[in-house]
């Protein structure tokens, strides 16, 4: 018996293996927001450093997604493999450094929570199927992007292409939209914001978004083809208008304050792969009636 079969006939072990796979993936997330940003600083000053033409720095110690091991940003104490269960430790830690007692931030676990609701949402909506295993892959990377931008108003090449591919790719098996809608989808993402990007330059004079957002709206066309993206237009720039101002409102910020749009888009795009159509549908049909 294969493994698809295994998880066919048994559904509550593949909703579970979904859920415990959403937790490690969780894990991983924190590691990848926290210092994907980090290694693309350093990258940026090596870079600028060589064509100034300025002296190069000692090399750093080793530092990507992987080493130096997991420590506590207060006391530098590395955190021991029980010490790094997702969500259990945690809460048998009662959210605090085991060596210096200084407190976990709570978004950790939040994050890892958040990964394994995806996880098992994804295996729930799609069941035993390659869709399901590709919408987990997309929810996560999302999830990921959102919280970089909001972090640092910055969407990584290094997430939103490849899975602008692997969106192209699994249609290519029409797995969510034949290809042709899925190419067009990726090509009219960039173009429309990025129409919107120079007419508001041209007209003001500022930038009004960044490139990121150029690159994540193609790939959300890229895995949810040409049809999803008003949809996606218009819910992301109202929930993103709402929930700035209410945000600059709460914090006594300008109204020129730089909001990151990118959350913004990846849920609507999340929603709109998932029931766009049938959103879409809806409104019509009461606005005709």
């Amino acid at each position: 018996m294969s493994l698809w079969e295994l998880f066919a006939s048994q559904p509550t072990l593949y909703l579970g293996s979904a859920l415990l796979l959403g937790l490690l993936v969780g894990s991983f997330l924190n590691v990848l927001v926290h210092r994907l940003p980090l290694m693309m600083e350093r990258r940026w000053q090596a870079e600028a450093r060589e064509a100034l033409a300025l002296p190069t720095q000692p090399a750093d110690a080793r530092f990507d997604l992987f080493l130096p091991p997991s420590h506590c940003p207060h006391c530098h104490t590395p955190i021991r493999a029980h010490e790094n269960i997702p969500l259990l430790s945690y809460a048998l830690l009662r959210g605090r450094c085991s060596s210096c007692r200084t407190r976990i931030n709570p978004r950790y676990p939040l994050v890892e929570l958040a990964a394994a609701g995806l996880g098992l949402f994804a295996a729930w909506h799609f069941g035993v199927s390659a869709s399901a295993a590709a919408f987990m892959l997309l929810s996560w990377g999302l999830l990921a992007l959102s919280l970089i931008d909001i972090d640092h108003q910055l969407l990584p090449d290094a997430l939103v292409l490849p899975l602008l591919w692997l969106g192209l790719i699994a249609n290519a098996f029409e797995l969510f939209v034949p290809l042709d809608q899925a190419l067009w989808g990726a090509v009219a993402g960039y173009l429309i914001l990025w129409s919107v990007y120079w007419a508001f330059r041209l007209v003001t004079g500022k930038e009004g978004m960044g490139h990121g957002d150029f690159k994540l709206l193609a790939m959300l066309g890229a895995w949810g083809g040409w049809q999803i993206l008003p949809f996606i237009l218009l819910s992301s720039s109202l929930l993103g208008a709402i929930v700035g101002l209410v945000l600059l409102r709460a914090s006594g910020k300008q109204a020129s304050t730089p909001i990151p749009f990118g959350p913004y888009l990846a849920l609507a795009g999340w929603i709109a792969l998932l029931w766009g159509g049938q959103i879409t549908t809806s409104y019509l049909h009461f606005a005709g009636s």
